[in-house]
């Protein structure tokens, strides 16, 4: 490489300024335009730009500093032969010649400079981000969609009936489902770094923006020096894990946000929308606590060894005790501030006897009842947490000297004595402050914190009780059963009190281990209440038997009593539909079930809900990215008619990823588009991997995407929503495009007899698993068969390789065939692109849809990808499959421009246009390094640097494309 190295670092770029000879021009490989930077911007100091150029300066010197000036030129030139080949001076593979060459040893702190670069750069577009909320809230503008200010706006447009507002808030449950999938491939070393550095420049940007002063150069170099400093800690630190996490360490990271965010976060928009339902329609709004996490760090066993009775021990214990101790925290607060006197406030006999009860005989408390109430509560919460942990959760003996707590109403019941008298003397004010984030948290968390589910697949169940009911006599080889014999037999022993289970028998591995998760899940539900193991999920469902193998566990460990008449149970036993196939029969399955009159009298304990859960990734892996979307919201319009007809209230859980490819887009509008009648007030949606920590890393956007998901709720239920005529032909229409989607994605990616060497060969896939993000084995089994892979190695794979393969592929050749012959819509080819024109526009499914296949679209390099087909043994077949996914891409773009009638993926985004164009210098270097390297590891090149060089450019490209798998 030739040496162009730019002495103001690795944020400047002279050429990004130009917005004459490039205007309209796009970035080489893509169908992204390079959007002049004269476009009209809001007066926001310093500029997304500004931070990235300060940012990448201070990079740039730590790495001469660190490494040399040698490498440091390595790196800018790098960066400058990249600008060449974006702004068409230079071809992708004229400039991968250039890295044929590169020294592994000098090439893994280059990777490392990129990789920060992106991790910089991502910290300053979520700083513009904020600064652009705070500036469009202090201009007064609207407030935007998703937030609760503007769903309250709507209802009232519509006038919302007080009854229907109250109907939705009985049964209101919106759960962020935190899982361990490993998606987040950032240490949370790296991460608590890279949120000092945030911290640091909003701090700067006050500065600049406030009225100068004498000391406003000395304030801004002090700052220099700090965000120094943890630059270089950061390049000091290493990138990726040395050894793969462990579910405590999950367990661990998930418990992290809520004491970064969601203890606080949480119970504060409950109690918003509780008290704003009730301003605005009267108290017959019951005041439900509407946000409920929930987690499966610990109990998810799909496929994971590791998880055992002792992971759900500690899942649930370390939950428990993180809620204590923010009660305790709370309380001795309180304690502090509630100095009131009785010379000079009144209280209430019953706020009398509780501070009588407080056990604080000190004189000097003798006038200041509520001081003495609360040191009563605080003990008694500190009380139940010793006796339902085995060991206290704060110094002293506090908790010897009270009784514990029956149950989180008990608790509740004494901080409403303690309001009462506060208002009882007009001491609202006080009320109001920490006494009601008590009240709320307590109300939303329990003394659980968050639901712990417990998931198996299927298959496993069946292996279990085929070995259970062998041995108790029931049946010689249940497994072998017909679907008919094996539901007479599970309805009869979940209708007798009989167990199966001799407590002193030995079992195989698998089946002590199953029996291990579910003694521990009864263990934690007898100390920390029903709450706390909710759900038992069923993945791969494919049979009414499929649903009831878990129970007959369940009742095992006396979390399910039997009885033929009056079952009951406070475990939620959830079918999982994941595939295409599984999904269109998941109605057909759900209609057998509640025709059992023994489940339906299970259910009426359970308040008559059935909760189902639709897989997102597995059913966009099994038939592409059309046929897994519609195949979705078909399933639902089948669920909510069964559920109608069976008179059962029905609740979804919505396993979506971080990727379009596996589900994943903004929450708000995914939970719009879904069918009438399928979210009522009720939601469960999984977050997984670097989402959470983009979500919920810090307080302020813990608090917007917790808001959007409660709006988004809120207004799915209560809002008209679709407004298209005919819904019958527009989903007449679906199923066709779906079909015909389907069909081109299985002729590539199931009948092509070279697809499963392209894919393995031109795709890091075998390489991720050195990447150690995450417990859980990367297949489910140990085959090379698609169906066996786990989505996010699936999804990971094609995103490395530039291609996003699983966001949009099948979806041109659909439309193309669909628009010429379609049978929906009577007419012309002009007819039916009018027609979806129109639905484009009026429906918020296909709008969705379309909007995030073109994000994901806008990240794909097509010059890149034919250049990791070269890494195909046979490369007749990599040039001939490449040439199908090429040809593809392109026919894809023109159909989504037609359809929607705009001029490129993301016209109407320009901040993404504007991301992806700033970060194409520091991408383009790590895929060609990625190139390089697994060139010679495939070769028999298995030294340490090179390993390790993949591993990081595999890190340093989920950083910067924003999303791992």
């Amino acid at each position: 490489m030739h040496s162009t190295a730019n002495p103001q670092g690795l944020g400047r770029d002279e050429r990004m300024t130009d917005t004459g000879s490039h205007r309209g021009t796009t970035i080489p490989g893509t169908s992204i335009p390079v959007i002049p930077e004269d476009r009209p911007k809001p007066p926001i100091t310093p500029k997304v730009r500004d931070d990235i150029r300060y940012l990448g300066k201070i990079l740039g010197d730590v790495i001469r500093e660190q490494e040399g000036e040698y490498i440091f030129n390595l790196v800018e030139n790098a960066r400058t032969t990249a600008l060449d080949l974006r702004y068409g001076e230079l071809s992708v593979a004229e400039l991968a010649e250039q890295f044929r060459e590169l020294d592994p040893e000098n090439a893994i702190p280059m990777i490392r400079a990129f990789s920060h670069f992106a991790l910089l750069a991502n910290l300053s577009e979520d700083l513009h981000a904020e600064r652009l909320r705070e500036y469009e809230a202090d201009e007064g503008h609207p407030k935007p969609p998703s937030t609760l200010t503007h769903t309250w706006e709507r209802f009232a447009e519509a006038d919302v009936r007080a009854e229907d507002v109250a109907a939705v808030m009985d049964r209101a449950y919106v759960a962020p489902v935190l899982t361990a999938h490993p998606t987040e491939t950032r240490r949370r070393t790296v991460f608590d770094v890279q949120k000092d550095i945030a911290e640091m420049m909003r701090e700067r940007a006050r500065i600049l923006n406030a009225k100068k002063t004498a000391r406003t150069q000395d304030k801004l170099e002090a700052i220099d020096q700090v965000i120094r400093r943890r630059i270089t800690v950061l390049w000091q630190t290493a990138l990726i894990r040395s050894v793969r996490p462990r579910i405590e360490d999950e367990i661990k990271v998930g418990l992290r946000y809520y004491g970064i965010s969601l203890l606080e976060e949480i119970p504060a928009i409950n109690r918003a929308v509780a008290q704003s339902l009730q301003e605005r329609y009267g108290d017959e709004v019951p005041a439900t606590p509407i946000i409920r996490p929930g987690s499966w760090i610990g109990g998810d066993h799909d496929g994971n060894p590791y998880v055992t009775g002792e992971t759900v021990g500690l899942a649930t214990g370390q939950a428990a005790e993180t809620i204590f101790t923010h009660y305790v925290d709370l309380l001795h607060e309180l304690e502090n501030d509630l100095s009131l006197s009785l010379r000079f406030t009144e209280i209430t006999p019953e706020l009398e006897q509780l501070a009588d009860r407080g056990h604080n005989d000190v004189p000097s408390r003798a006038d200041e009842p509520y001081r003495r109430a609360i040191h009563g509560m605080r003990g008694r919460v500190a009380a139940t947490a010793c006796q339902a942990l085995g060991h206290p959760v704060v110094a002293g003996d506090i908790h010897e000297k009270h009784e514990p707590y029956a149950s989180p109403a008990e608790l509740l019941a004494d901080i409403d004595t303690v309001d009462q008298s506060l208002r009882l003397s007009l001491d609202d004010l006080l009320a109001d402050h920490t006494l009601s984030d008590l009240k709320f948290a307590v109300r939303t968390f329990g003394f659980h914190m968050s639901g712990l589910d417990l998931r198996q697949n299927s298959e496993s169940y069946e292996d279990v009780l085929t070995e259970i009911f062998q041995r108790a006599g029931v049946a010689e080889d249940y497994r072998s059963l017909t679907e008919e014999q094996k539901l007479e037999l599970l309805v009869s022993e979940l209708s007798s009190p009989r167990p199966l289970i001799d407590p002193v028998a030995t079992w195989t591995e698998e089946t002590e281990r199953e029996l291990g998760i579910y003694r521990a899940a009864a263990d934690a539900v007898k100390r920390f209440g029903r709450e706390v193991v909710p759900h038992n999920i069923v993945s791969m469902t494919t049979s009414v038997s499929d649903i009831l193998e878990p129970m007959i566990l369940l009742k095992e460990v006396g979390l399910f009593q039997a009885d033929k008449d009056n079952p009951k149970g406070s475990v939620d036993v959830i079918p999982l539909f994941e595939t295409i196939d599984d999904l269109q029969a998941g109605a057909s399955i759900m209609r057998e079930l509640w025709q059992l009159p023994f489940y339906r009298n299970y259910l009426q304990q359970l308040d008559n809900q059935q909760e189902i859960m639709l897989g997102y990734s597995d059913s966009n892996k099994d038939g592409g990215y059309f046929a897994a979307n519609w195949a979705l919201y078909d399933a639902e319009l089948a669920l909510v008619e069964a559920a109608q007809e069976a008179n059962v209230f029905l609740r979804l859980f919505h396993g979506r990823g971080g990727t379009v490819g596996r589900g994943g887009g903004p929450s708000y509008d995914a939970i719009l588009a879904q069918p009438a009648g399928a979210v009522q007030g009720s939601v469960r949606i999984t977050e997984q991997g670097e989402i959470i920590s983009a979500k919920y890393g810090d307080r302020p956007n813990a608090r917007r995407n917790l808001e959007a998901l409660v709006s988004a709720t809120l207004e799915a239920s209560l809002l008209p929503l679709d407004d298209i005529e005919n819904p019958e032909r527009a989903y007449a229409a679906m199923r066709e495009i779906s079909d015909l989607s389907q069909r081109a994605y299985a002729a590539l990616m199931h009948e092509d007899p070279g697809f499963i060497e392209y894919f393995t060969n031109s795709t890091p896939l075998a390489e991720i698993g050195s990447l150690n993000i995450g417990s859980r084995p990367s297949s489910r089994k140990q085959t090379e068969a698609i169906s066996d892979l786990r989505a996010i190695p699936w999804v990971l794979s094609w995103s490395q390789s530039r291609v996003m393969l699983p966001g949009w592929f099948g979806v041109g050749s659909a439309l193309q065939q669909w628009l010429a012959e379609g049978e929906a819509v009577a007419g012309s080819q002009d007819d039916r692109v009018a027609y979806l024109k129109e639905l484009h526009q009026r429906w918020p499914f296909l709008e969705s849809v379309l909007s995030n296949m073109a994000q994901v679209m806008s990240k794909v390099d097509m010059g890149l990808a034919e250049l990791y087909a070269t890494l195909v043994p046979n490369q007749e077949d990599a040039q001939r499959i490449f040439g199908i996914i090429r040809e593809e891409f392109e026919l894809t773009v023109e159909m989504f421009r037609l359809v929607t009638g705009r001029e490129s993926l993301l016209a109407d985004n320009p901040e993404l246009v504007s991301s992806v164009r700033n970060r194409f210098p520091y991408l383009v270097p790590l895929n060609l390094a990625q190139l390089e390297l697994l060139r010679r590891y495939r070769a028999g090149d298995d030294s340490r640097q090179v390993r390790v060089g993949i591993r990081l450019t595999m890190n340093g490209l989920a950083t910067a494309l924003r999303n791992s798998g």
